[in-house]
Order: structure tokens, then C-alpha cells, then sequence
């Protein structure tokens, strides 16, 4: 005990000495920095008052909500207030495990103990084990690792673009996609999804994407020139308003792009990875793209993202004529392969339908007794949306004051978008927390979102 109280003692004077003598290299990077920041650099720029917040340093392009949250568990979210909310938002979809999962902690925290990254200069066994289990729970033949979904539909547009000119077409070039439609926030994906409010001040818009009106099979073929290259569409829209493309008309794409060469590619971005009840949307319509983008739950809370393709679709992509630095980082793979090992689980996918389905049940029941709020119940498995008659402000705010998070979308839509660990127990306390925002919006006069 004597020699511990030693030791502490001797540490804590060389602590100090490295404290006060700025050359010692002891001294952290941050205790440098801080000191630096410290040191006024012109006497005439005064100090903020104490007593006023410093403004943020991150750029203000999100009107975010007056709440932080320091830690999550399973289907729970704990504010740094000490509130608990639940958690019908799952990070936009990506929470596809709910917080802190302890399978992916601890895939995530025995890689970490390994190595990083080492780049895609070098062979990546945990990429290529992911790989090919898409590839083998898929239509797909091949995989390209990205960290986002919006990188994930870049590749995709690319991989079309190069498909056609490998076989000889270099001017089909031109991309179909669909009213309502997101696909990502880069100049191509703007450009692609055209909807005026991310286009403003971005000009001029990138070329190559015709947009048609959503759903019109007799538009889409009349849509299609000797210029096009592939249709991009979106199983089940989410931003756009948890609007579902009927079976039909994507078996109708399938057909139109078979007789005339063209690229089929689903934006599976938030659908995929079990979301619906399928593990991706479009086995719902027996349907099969060439290429796809996934994402979100992919990583479970990770940034990764993925585009899948047919051997034929990705004929064209040889070596040196894509990249990513960080796509198939060894600690995302090992995440990935982890969210895999639960979503492939027998009986998983099962659950999150019935779950579904459980949760759509509840939410008729409420749409009867509040018809004044609730006007539409859209969506598959565990990605539904009430179409509301109340701006979707108003009912995501009305169900943060119940503590429970949800996400607006367009349409007058607000997305319902649980883990899919969600248990009955708390997906029926979410129908309770959402009944109690009906109550309380019932009660008071609300802004119309029509």
C-alpha cells in the first residue's frame, strides 16, 4: 500500500512539472491547443461575456430540436436532461438494432482492438465476407462498399452510365426518376430526386435526370428515349412520404427495361436490411434491379452504405475507374457483418412483420377515434407513415411531449421507424404515447400542413 501511495505521489509531481514547462513533450496536443486558444491574439477583439453561449461552430443547414441525448439502450433514448424517449426514429432508419446492441459492441470493439484502416490498396477479409453474404441473400453478384447511401446511388448512376458505354452506347446517359423521390444531398442526387427545395442555389442542375410523375406507367414508357439509361427508383419513398410503388408498376419497370436495355436500380437506402419485413423491399413484388443502394441499417449506427450489381450491370467497372478511401473501412465491415448475423437469424424478418403489422392494427384503431388528426396509414412492416391533418411540425412536436421521437416527411406524412428489436410490449407503449399526442392536439387548435 505504501509503495502504491509512493508511486501516485511521484506521478502526480511529474504531472506537474509537465504542466508548467511548455517544452516538455508530455504536454498534450489538446492542452497545446487549448493554451493557444487561450492567448489573445489582438487585443482589440473582446471577449464574449461568460454568461452569454458561445454560438455553435457547426454549420447551420439542420433546424435541430432543443434535445441531446448522451446514451441509448436497445429501443430507448436517454436525454441529458435524465428523460427517457422512445425511439420510433432510429436515427432516420439507421438504428436498425436499436442503441448499443451488444453484438455489434462487441464486433465493433474487438475490431477496433486490431486495426482501422488500412485502405483499399490491400486485400479486406472482413469486406469480402460481407460481400458475399449480400451477395448470396441477393440478386447480386457484386458489391461496392461506400459510407453513405448518397455515395451508394453516385456509384449506381455511374455503374449505369458505364454499362451503356461499354456495350456500345456511350449517349445513354439519362437516368428516369420519379415526384417525390430522395436519393441523396450531392449535386448528381439533388439532381436526381428534383425537388425544387434542394436545386435552389445549386445551378446549374446537373444534366442527365428526367423526373416523371410518380406511379404512371404510360408516362414512364413514353418517358423513355434513345438518350436513357436506366429508371432509379425508390420501393417505398421516405422522405417522399412513405408512398409505396404498387407491385405492379415495378413489375411493369422490370419489363420496360428487358425489351429495351435498360438498367433497373432500387434505392433501397432506407427500405432495406429487413426494414418491411422482407429483408429488401422489392422481394415484396417478386422483383429483381440490376443494381441497388443500400445503407442505414446496414451499419446499424455506423456509416456505411453499399451498391450491389449484377455481374452484367457491373461489366464495366474495372479497376482504377471507381474509388472511396474510407468505403470498406475494416471497422465498418465488422459492423456490417455483425447487423447481418441478427437480421439473417431465423425467424427476425418474421418478427419485424408482425410487428408491423401489430403496430398498423393499433394505429387504424386511432385513426378511427381521431379522424380529425389521422387521416392516411401508408408503409410496410416497421416503416409506416400517418398522414396527418395537422402539419407534421405540429404532430412530431405534440409527440416529442409524449417523449416519443418520430420524423417528418413530405406529404403531410410523419414516418414511424422503430428498431426492429421493438418488442410488443414497447411498440404498444409507443401507441400509447402517440394516442396521448392525438388527445392533446385534439384539444386545441392546429396549423392545417395541406
Amino acid at each position: 500500500m505504501r509503495r502504491n501511495q509512493e508511486l501516485e505521489q511521484s506521478a502526480v509531481s511529474r504531472s506537474a512539472l509537465c504542466s508548467c514547462h511548455h517544452d516538455v513533450p508530455g504536454l498534450s496536443q489538446t492542452s497545446r491547443i487549448a493554451n493557444l486558444k487561450a492567448t489573445p491574439v489582438n487585443a482589440s477583439v473582446k471577449p464574449q461575456p461568460s454568461h452569454d453561449p458561445a454560438p455553435s461552430a457547426i454549420l447551420p443547414t439542420y433546424a435541430r430540436a432543443d434535445v441531446a441525448f448522451e446514451r441509448g439502450e436497445g429501443v430507448w433514448m436517454i436525454g441529458s436532461d435524465g428523460e427517457r424517449y422512445l425511439d420510433f426514429g432510429a436515427g432516420i432508419a439507421v438504428n436498425s438494432l436499436g442503441h448499443a446492441h451488444p453484438h455489434l459492441v462487441s464486433a465493433l470493439t474487438e475490431q477496433a482492438q486490431k486495426i482501422w484502416h488500412t485502405s483499399n490498396l490491400f486485400q479486406m477479409p472482413g469486406g469480402e465476407k460481407l460481400a458475399r453474404r449480400l451477395a448470396d441473400a441477393t440478386f447480386a453478384d457484386k458489391v461496392f462498399f461506400t459510407n453513405s447511401g448518397a455515395e451508394a446511388l453516385e456509384c449506381a448512376i455511374k455503374m449505369a452510365r458505364k454499362y451503356q458505354s461499354a456495350n456500345g452506347h456511350p449517349e445513354r446517359f439519362r437516368v428516369i426518376t420519379f415526384e417525390g423521390a430522395f436519393h441523396g444531398r450531392t449535386l448528381a442526387t439533388i439532381a436526381a430526386g428534383g425537388q425544387a427545395k434542394y436545386l435552389e442555389g445549386f445551378g446549374p442542375k446537373v444534366d442527365g435526370f428526367d423526373q416523371i410523375a410518380f406511379g404512371d406507367h404510360e408516362v414512364l414508357d413514353r418517358a423513355i428515349t434513345p438518350e436513357t439509361a436506366a429508371i432509379l427508383v425508390e420501393p417505398i419513398q421516405g422522405e417522399g412520404g412513405i408512398r409505396s410503388f404498387p407491385q405492379a408498376c415495378l413489375k411493369g419497370m422490370r419489363q420496360l427495361c428487358d425489351d429495351k436495355g435498360l438498367l433497373l436500380i432500387f434505392d433501397e437506402v432506407q427500405t432495406g436490411v429487413g426494414r418491411t419485413g422482407r429483408l429488401f423491399a422489392h422481394e415484396w413484388a417478386g422483383v429483381a434491379p440490376d443494381i441497388m443502394a443500400v445503407a442505414k441499417g446496414i451499419g446499424g449506427g455506423f456509416p456505411m452504405g453499399a451498391c450491389l450489381a449484377t455481374d452484367e450491370a457491373a461489366k464495366g467497372m474495372t479497376a482504377g475507374v471507381h474509388g472511396t478511401t474510407f468505403g470498406g473501412n475494416p471497422l465498418a465491415m465488422a459492423v456490417g457483418n455483425a447487423v447481418l448475423d441478427i437480421v439473417l437469424e431465423e425467424g427476425f424478418l418474421e418478427h419485424v412483420a408482425k410487428a408491423g403489422l401489430l403496430l398498423r392494427q393499433r394505429l387504424a384503431e386511432l385513426k378511427d377515434r381521431f379522424p380529425d388528426i389521422i387521416d392516411e396509414i401508408r408503409g410496410e412492416g416497421l416503416m409506416l407513415g400517418l398522414r396527418t391533418r395537422v402539419a407534421p411540425g405540429v404532430f412530431v412536436g405534440a409527440l416529442r411531449a409524449e417523449k416519443l421521437v418520430a420524423i417528418p416527411a413530405g406529404d403531410n406524412v410523419t414516418r414511424l421507424l422503430p428498431p426492429l428489436i421493438i418488442s410488443d410490449e414497447e411498440l404498444l407503449e409507443g401507441v400509447r404515447r402517440i394516442e396521448a399526442a392525438c388527445v392533446a392536439l385534439s384539444r386545441k387548435p392546429t396549423t392545417a400542413g395541406h
